[in-house]
């Protein structure tokens, strides 16, 4: 498999490792991405405007840090690629990008986004790791998305704008 092919199913996977069910045995970060993340490197920067504070992670186990709570109390999660992913290597740096929807059940509703994400991946030796991280998050009206995960609504919760 050539490196782009590489990066886009490395994109995609990573992706649905943010997917969380009903019963899911609790979050750990490290568990569920420690082949995707650089956990030892330096140059790490991670953000994602989703987080209501805006951090940059300067490690891969300080993100973790930033989304283990909120995931630990979710109800569920459900995503779906929308476009993408398109990846360009160059040596051993590669970038990624690609658009996903969501629909995400906490205990106070659910939310629909849509969110565009872009990474920056560089190959180790232990295969390509995530060093670079941003990700565009836009909320859309509730309902959006009705139907499109095949979730049981049971999980869902109340439905609320988000």
């Amino acid at each position: 498999m050539n490196d782009e092919r590489v990066i886009a199913d490395l994109h995609e996977r990573w992706v649905f490792g943010w997917d969380r069910r009903e019963g899911d045995e609790p979050f750990d970060f490290r568990r569920v991405f420690g082949e995707f993340y650089d956990f030892g490197s330096p140059d790490v920067r991670l953000y994602d405007d989703f987080d209501p504070e805006h951090r940059v992670a300067t490690s891969a186990a300080a993100y973790g840090e930033i989304w283990t709570p909120a995931f630990q109390e979710m109800i569920s999660a459900h995503h779906a690629v929308d476009d993408g992913p398109h990846v360009l290597v160059s040596g051993d740096l590669a970038a990624s990008t690609l658009r996903f929807v969501a629909r995400i059940a906490t205990p106070d509703g659910v939310t629909d986004i849509r969110t565009t994400t872009s990474l920056v991946w560089r190959r180790t030796p232990d295969g390509w790791r995530i060093v670079r991280e941003h990700n565009s998050t836009q909320s859309l009206p509730s309902g959006e998305f009705d139907g499109r995960f095949g979730e049981d609504r049971q999980d869902s919760g109340p439905v609320s704008a988000g």
